[in-house]
């Protein structure tokens, strides 16, 4: 997820699921043009800390030599486990510039850009789409023409674009689309507790899920899914803000403290009296500002 699936984050959730085997992470994605023009920032995205291992790195884009070329700089700096490549964001600023679910109306390109990235890295390839743009059997053709170009695994969003993230998401379309293919596919959307894995690998019959909104403010899904769900204490919900914290800030600098906020807003999304805490927390500046509010709990 853009802004919020870095390194950080990530090293929380595996700090936290030892016990969660099977888990792989994906970074949250980069752009492929801004990785060929050597975009320091973008660069710096894509360093990977080995706690963060097996890790898939996603990209966008909709130009194949330039997807190509970021992928091969990428794995030759930095290694990761897999790529991802997303054709599946609906962001406006992001689909206007013919990336992510755009790609799900240009079926030829999207087979050009698949093509183009196994032919240069030795690490395995998965894409990440929708149901569709609005009709959502656009998936049921879409992913056998992914399947054709090589690429070793999909995962669906179970909404199509001009959904967004509202109504419900389908898993039923999400294991019709399965039933197309050969290689394993992943189901998402609406995964947010643990019991919710079965349910949706039962519709569905997904070689299993991915998790993205259900992990914000809750890393804890993870080990819950992997022994079972049990509450989180409030020594223990603390214990895993300060430790992300303190890795935000390692990643960011102290002042990226600030920019730590939007995990806070998810952290205490639906406690008592989580508006007002909101409202202190949404004033910090530094790792002591955030230590004086938490100590007030």
């Amino acid at each position: 997820m853009a802004d919020m699936t870095d390194s950080a984050f990530c090293r929380t959730v595996r700090a936290i699921s030892p016990s969660a085997s099977g888990l792989i992470v994906f970074r949250e994605m980069v752009s492929s043009e801004a990785v060929v023009r050597g975009n320091d920032k973008t660069l710096n995205m894509t360093d990977i800390h080995p706690d963060e291992r097996p890790l898939v790195q996603q990209v966008f884009g909709s130009d194949p030599a330039t997807m190509a070329e970021a992928a091969r700089i990428i794995e030759e700096q930095h290694h990761p486990e897999g790529f991802d490549i997303n054709m599946g964001c609906p962001v406006y600023k992001i689909v206007h510039n013919f990336n992510g679910a755009a790609l799900m109306k240009e079926p030829e390109l999207a087979s050009k850009i698949v093509k183009a990235m196994k032919a240069v890295i030795t690490v395995p390839l998965s894409v990440k789409i929708r149901l569709g743009w609005s009709d959502p059997t656009e998936c049921l053709e879409f992913i056998k023409v992914l399947e054709d170009a090589g690429t070793d695994l999909v995962t669906i969003h179970g909404r199509t674009k001009t959904q967004g993230y509202s109504g419900k998401a389908d898993w039923e379309m999400v294991g019709r689309a399965k039933q197309q293919v050969s290689i394993p596919v992943l189901c998402n959307g609406d995964i947010h507790k643990p019991e919710l894995v079965q349910e949706a690998l039962n519709i569905s019959k997904a070689d299993g899920v991915l998790i993205a909104r259900g992990a914000l403010g809750n890393p804890w899904i993870f080990p819950q899914i992997a022994t079972g769900a049990t509450p989180i204490s409030l020594e223990e919900r603390l214990r895993v803000i300060r430790l992300h914290a303190g890795l935000h800030a390692d990643q960011y600098g102290e002042r990226g403290i600030v920019s730590f906020r939007k995990h806070l807003t998810w952290y205490f999304k639906g406690l008592p009296g989580a508006k007002t805490l909101r409202e202190l927390l949404h004033t910090i500046s530094s790792r002591e500002d955030l230590d004086r509010v938490l100590a007030r709990l």
